[in-house]
């Protein structure tokens, strides 16, 4: 009996499939993961955030987890950017790259491209793309085998305060249990996904760790733009008492001085007065923390996207807006390379090796946004080698120019065809006539060759046949020719003369060529031809006598 293959996973541990349909990461409010955080951004100052970031390079992200998340919350800019990046990518169009042109492979990649038109996945994937701010993210994969198969159910968001690394090179992760033990994590269970901003290990390669020195001082900066606003934003209302006033009478004051900022009104004695104090340049002084706050919004911006132009307007900054957003364009094209990487590993590879068992090769993942193609450019340069003769695919054709082929007996969409330089002064043919069109019309109804449908009759084919004929009615008076040829043209004659004397008259009667090629295909086969062919046989039967009687004379 063939033994079922053990699968392990990226790191080498081996993949249970009797735990692979249980959710073993669940949150539980009195348990060790608990979804209730700290909060460490309660206070923070420079030594607060050196003491967090500390610790999270010794292997316990805890207290960086929760500040990157409230960093999220607090900060309406930040937020902004990076939801920005992770939506950009999480909703790109997904496709499967077959493993081979094998039958079971291609079986395989159409599998995947059903599981994809998942509607919840662009919400799975954004919670995926979490690590782009955190530096990592793990997502719990719960399969569902009650078709027989092992199929993804689920990809549930697990978070990240749950792990921890391992002790020795700060990178493997590893999994909080039940009983608050470090364990690995189980193969085929997880997509663990990390997003690198720059090179270290993962608690110190997320965005939130490189952007968290300017939250803090933009947040000092927005705590002393409160109190100034809060001391200047309105005048200085001072009251004045007499001499005589007693200690009731200053209370009262007091009072009322106070209760005009919030109730907009107050009494007073009439010996009392109160005088407001405006304070003057108090506009020129808030410049300077907008200012500030404006500045570590763009650094936070370029750490981001790379750029400032799509969320700052800024006039005659540096460098246009199209080449801003090429610089962000670059950024999502390698987050998505990166994400079809990580679920490819961790997602398609165990489905197929659940199912299939293990392969030589796997389908890949391709996460991309469709490039714009300049199909008008396109079009310029192919047709000029398919009319040199170079034989192009109508299927390729299609697919370019995303159309569907035509179902038999679909309406079809047609347009008159131009001919290459048409018109007066072009290097090629000449357009096709109205007199060419309904000649060949008439030639293909009567089945007879003629010429090509852009080729012009020759100038003055009518008279000229007039002049060959009026030549042979004027020899009609020679007794004996010898020359077979003048003999026959003697005997045709009568007939060809009848034949002109009615194309004469068809000719007489058009005020065009056109109107007169009409009448000729109309009135020619009621033309009698019978004499002409019987003097043509006739002839031609003496020329084939004659030839006969001399070849006999000569023997």
């Amino acid at each position: 009996m063939a033994r079922t293959p053990q699968l392990v996973d990226q790191w080498g541990r081996p993949i249970k499939r009797a735990a692979l349909t249980q959710e073993i990461m669940g949150a539980t409010t009195s348990g060790v993961r608990s979804p209730l955080t700290g909060h460490p951004a309660d206070g923070l100052d420079p030594r607060k955030l050196a003491m967090i970031l500390r610790e999270a390079d010794a292997g316990d992200p805890l207290r960086y987890l929760e500040l990157a998340e409230f960093m999220e919350e607090r900060d309406l800019h930040y937020v902004g950017v990076l939801g920005t990046r992770r939506r950009s990518v999480s909703q790109l169009d997904i496709s499967v790259e077959d493993a081979s042109d094998d039958p079971t492979d291609k079986q395989i990649a159409e599998d995947l491209r059903g599981w994809l038109k998942r509607g919840e996945l662009q919400t799975e994937l954004f919670h995926v793309l979490d690590a782009i701010g955190k530096g990592y993210s793990t997502t719990e994969i719960v399969w569902d085998t009650s078709m027989g198969q092992f199929w993804p159910k689920t990809l549930k968001r697990v978070d990240q305060r749950w792990f921890r690394f391992d002790r020795i090179n700060l990178t493997t992760p590893l999994m909080v249990d039940d009983s608050g033990g470090e364990q690995p994590l189980p193969g085929g269970k997880f997509i663990w996904a990390d997003f690198q901003a720059k090179s270290g290990i993962p608690a110190r390669a997320g965005l939130a760790r490189i952007i968290s020195w300017a939250y803090l001082f933009k947040k000092f900066t927005e705590r002393d733009w409160a109190v100034f606003s809060q001391t200047y934003g309105q005048p200085l209302r001072l009251g004045k008492f007499g001499p005589g006033a007693s200690e009731q009478d200053r209370r009262t004051l007091m009072r009322a001085v106070s209760d005009i900022a919030g109730d907009c009104a107050a009494i007073i004695p009439e010996s009392m007065m109160i005088e407001f104090i405006q304070t003057g340049q108090v506009s020129a002084s808030s410049d300077l923390y907008e200012k500030r706050g404006d500045w570590y919004d763009k650094q936070v911006s370029k750490a981001v996207l790379g750029q400032t132009s799509t969320t700052d307007a800024e006039v005659g900054g540096l460098g246009s807006g199209k080449e801003h957003r090429q610089v962000q364009e670059d950024i999502e094209r390698a987050d998505a390379t990166d994400l079809a990487a990580i679920l490819t590993r961790d997602l398609v590879i165990p489905f197929v090796q659940l199912n299939y068992g293990p392969r030589k090769r796997y389908p890949r993942l391709i996460i991309a946004r469709p490039e714009a193609e300049d199909l008008k450019a396109w079009t310029e340069t192919v047709l000029p080698w398919a009319e040199a003769g170079l034989a192009i695919a109508e299927d390729d054709v299609y697919d370019k120019l995303a159309l569907k082929r035509p179902a038999d007996g679909a309406k079809i969409l047609e347009f008159a065809r131009k001919p290459k330089n048409a018109g007066p002064g072009g290097d090629g043919d000449a357009p096709t006539s109205q007199i060419e069109t309904r000649l060949n019309a008439h030639q293909r109804k009567s089945g007879t060759d003629g010429p090509e449908p852009t080729q012009r009759p020759p100038e003055g084919r009518f008279s000229a046949l007039s002049e060959k004929f009026n030549a042979l009615r004027s020899e009609q008076e020679r007794d004996v020719l010898d020359d077979p040829t003048d003999r026959l043209a003697r005997a045709a004659a009568p007939a060809m003369e009848r034949m002109l004397e009615t194309i004469e008259a068809m000719l007489e009667q058009s005020d065009s060529l056109d109107a007169f090629l009409a009448a000729l295909l109309e009135g020619f086969p009621d033309v009698d031809v019978t004499e002409l062919a019987e003097a043509i046989g006739a002839g031609t039967a003496a020329v084939y006598l004659g030839g006969m009687a001399a070849v006999d004379a000569d023997g």
